[in-house]
């Protein structure tokens, strides 16, 4: 009677352990797979994962932003799962109510925010160090680099990245598409090294938004280079009064006389240092330029110009975009 008794205890204690046993795993299971946290506004969370986080720091920062209920809970699954070790800083945009699983799989693979930063071809090496200090995710301060030597296009990013790192990236870039570019070059060409290119680029970035021009463009002032012509660029005398910046006027006679090595006006040749940075496209052009004769262009009101290979045809051009300025009320 009593062994039957026991036995009876027995079995039903063990039935007791292991309906504890499941009650255990299925709140362990909602834990992990069930809806997370709400956000506390909005329709997700902004986390930031800073680098070097181990998985203790990680979780302490998932908990402190309310996108896990536990630090200890998430440790012990990111282990378990054999993710702990590869978690990945960066930022991240934790939709509400998602599941602690879903978080672990977005820090794993690495999901972050993409963010990214814009730099247009021709500013000025100043200009680019003031778009870099307008963008408040990005972090440091930099020195202005010397004229030219970055390569403005749209680079990848994070928040918390240095200035610094992507001024770095901008100059490294820049260097090796100009190794790539100066190796192929079109034989022949009056530049004598790379950073001569440079320099040309850059004035072929400022004389033309047009990208069906800038061979043809780039054409011009390299026969004017061949022939000994000065090159007679706005935009040098413009760089010479301002350093690059916009004048919000016409150029004067006195500033088309001055001096400046800057101002092709006055001197023959190319200025000493490039006038912006150019992009990928105007150093392309002047290493390729176009097969032509060419030595005039003016603008031809269409916001791109007209080009001549004689000093008669180009006057008759020049003749009619007066006109056109006469129109428009641009000029008398």
């Amino acid at each position: 009677m009593r062994r039957r008794l026991w036995s009876t205890r027995r079995r039903r204690i063990g039935a007791a352990v292991v309906g504890l046993g499941v009650a255990v795993l299925a709140i362990g299971l909602l834990v992990i797979l069930g809806p997370g946290p709400r956000a506390r506004s909005g329709a997700e969370t902004l986390v930031q994962i800073p680098r070097g986080s181990g998985v203790s720091g990680v979780a302490a920062a998932l908990e402190a932003a309310g996108v896990v209920r536990s630090a200890t809970v998430f440790q012990l699954v990111a282990r378990a799962t054999g993710a702990g070790g590869s978690l990945k800083a960066g930022e991240y945009a934790i939709p509400s109510r998602a599941s602690m699983m879903a978080v672990l799989s977005d820090l794993e693979a690495g999901r972050t925010i993409a963010r990214s930063v814009t730099l247009p071809e021709g500013l000025t090496s100043a200009m680019i160090v003031r778009e870099l200090r307008a963008v408040d995710w990005l972090t440091g301060e930099v020195e202005v680099p010397e004229e030219g030597v970055l390569l403005p296009e749209t680079y990848r990013a994070e928040r918390g990245d240095t200035r610094q790192s992507l001024l770095d990236r901008m100059r490294a870039d820049q260097q090796a598409l100009l190794d790539r570019l100066w190796a192929s070059r079109q034989p022949g060409l009056p530049l004598a090294s790379p950073q001569e290119a440079v320099i040309l680029a850059s004035i072929v970035e400022k004389e033309t938004g047009q990208a069906d021009e800038r061979r043809r463009v780039a054409a011009v002032f390299i026969n004017r280079l061949r022939l000994g012509m000065r090159l007679q660029s706005d935009p040098t005398v413009i760089y010479a009064v301002s350093r690059g910046e916009p004048l919000g006027r016409g150029i004067r006679a006195s500033e088309l006389a001055d001096r400046s090595p800057w101002n092709t006006y006055a001197h023959a040749g190319l200025p000493p240092t490039p006038i912006a940075n150019p992009g990928r496209a105007s150093l392309e052009a002047v290493l390729d330029p176009l097969e032509t004769r060419e030595i005039f262009f003016v603008a031809d009101g269409s916001g791109g110009h007209a080009f001549a290979e004689t000093l008669e045809a180009h006057n008759a051009n020049v003749a009619r975009w007066r006109r056109i300025e006469r129109a428009q009320g641009g000029g008398g």
